[in-house]
């Protein structure tokens, strides 16, 4: 398990555990934020769970400036980042990190007069030891809801293997000609990249009682989704809640239950990380459960229903243990995907029967039903696919995000 080190003032952190309002409307959930809205507390607006380390990079990236692109779910006055070396073999030195509202999140350039200097225990550098997080000093910015930031890092020196999420959907920035962290234009930023480099996390000061974190591969992580649109389906929850809790994506594409994939970038198995990517959050309130396909369908197959629901099992118990409220979500159909097989399906629709039946979650939804096909219940709905057979397009996230029964969370 990583370490994270906290800079500057001391900070606790609530874990809410009360019950939700019973309506299944906007407004239940409203109401039932109001009665347990913590004062000022931190609540994270995003989060990319670090899935590997850049391939070939032995040294880092010395003197690159990195301009990642993100997206809010909740506004603040307030705001703090998180950054990572988690596969970093070495100390990791940022000579600036720097945070701003983003003009689109499609450019580099910052909004004029939203540039913010980060600092680490009162200093604007901090060195990250192998396998450790940071975060970063409060700093006063209007955060918007449903926006976008700009998190700018300058890292001087040779690193190490660099920690990055490999599947963004998203285009962000970099040069390598030094430090421009603080770049109010953008214009050094010429070159492009598709991942999000060593930032894993964005807090901000809000009465909001908290986050869901939906957790899952590389159907939360918005594969097949358009890019640059966030469309992916926690996103689409994010518009639907209207900033009244914060929603953070803990996908990572590939993503198994209970095996690593070496030499990938899926990520370790849910159960190694879900204490770092879910627990380690700030005020988490609920979990939305979406893991368990690439067990049944990666190679080798996990085609034992009673392995994948003891995964399930310790993941509800950790987060109970800590007073989160866990929703189940069942898996998707992928037929017509190349690795399906009756033998695969049949190890899918049991875990689904045992999700939809055990009551063991504080709640389901049931993501199977609202994506098949009603004419062959194996298939996505042509409509909802992407066109691979696995993944949902944009209309399918939709459906998605429709489902999920806002009272529940």
């Amino acid at each position: 398990m990583r370490r994270l080190l906290v800079f500057g003032a001391v900070v606790v952190t609530l874990v809410g555990s009360a019950s939700v309002a019973s309506s299944t409307t906007e407004r239940g959930v409203q109401q039932g934020q109001e009665r347990h809205a913590p004062p000022g507390g931190w609540v994270g607006t995003w989060s990319a769970s670090p899935s590997t380390w850049v391939p070939n990079t032995p040294n880092g990236y010395p003197n690159y400036s990195i301009r990642n692109v993100i997206h809010t779910s909740i506004g603040g006055g307030t705001a703090r980042v998180r950054l990572s070396n988690t596969f970093g073999t070495s100390p990791l030195t940022f000579g600036k990190v720097t945070l701003a509202v983003a003009q689109s999140n499609t450019s580099p350039a910052a909004r004029p007069g939203t540039m913010r200097t980060l600092t680490f225990g009162g200093q604007p550098s901090v060195v990250v030891p192998a396998a450790a997080e940071v975060l970063s000093d409060p700093v006063r910015l209007t955060v918007p809801r449903d926006g976008d930031l700009l998190v700018t890092t300058y890292v001087p020196t040779p690193s190490g293997p660099v920690t990055f999420h490999a599947f963004t959907g998203q285009t962000s920035f970099f040069t390598r000609a030094g430090d421009f962290a603080d770049q109010e234009s953008g214009a050094a930023f010429t070159e492009q990249t598709n991942v999000w480099h060593y930032v894993s996390g964005v807090d901000v000061r809000t009465a909001a009682p908290g986050s869901v974190v939906a957790f899952g591969d590389s159907i939360t992580d918005g594969v097949g989704s358009t890019g640059n649109a966030n469309h992916r389906w926690p996103d689409l929850l994010a518009d639907r809640l209207h900033g009244r809790l914060g929603v953070l994506n803990a996908g990572i594409s590939g993503n198994r239950l209970l095996l690593d994939v070496p030499g990938s970038s899926f990520g370790r198995n849910a159960l190694a990380r879900f204490a770092d990517d879910v627990l380690s959050q700030g005020d988490v309130r609920s979990i939305i459960l979406l893991e368990g396909v690439n067990d049944i369908q990666q190679d080798p197959h996990q085609t034992d229903p009673a392995a994948i629901i003891s995964a399930y099992h310790q993941l509800i118990a950790q987060a109970h243990a800590r007073g989160i409220r866990v929703i189940g979500a069942t898996v998707l159909p992928f037929k017509g995907w190349s690795a399906w097989n009756e033998t695969l399906e049949a190890t899918r629709v049991a875990v689904n029967t045992w999700i939809r039946t055990s009551h063991e979650f504080d709640a389901v939804v049931d993501f199977d039903r609202v994506t098949r096909d009603p004419a062959d219940p194996q298939r996505l709905l042509a409509a909802y696919d992407s066109g691979d057979h696995l993944h949902p397009g944009d209309v399918g996230y939709q459906a998605m995000a429709n489902a999920v029964d806002l009272s529940k969370l």
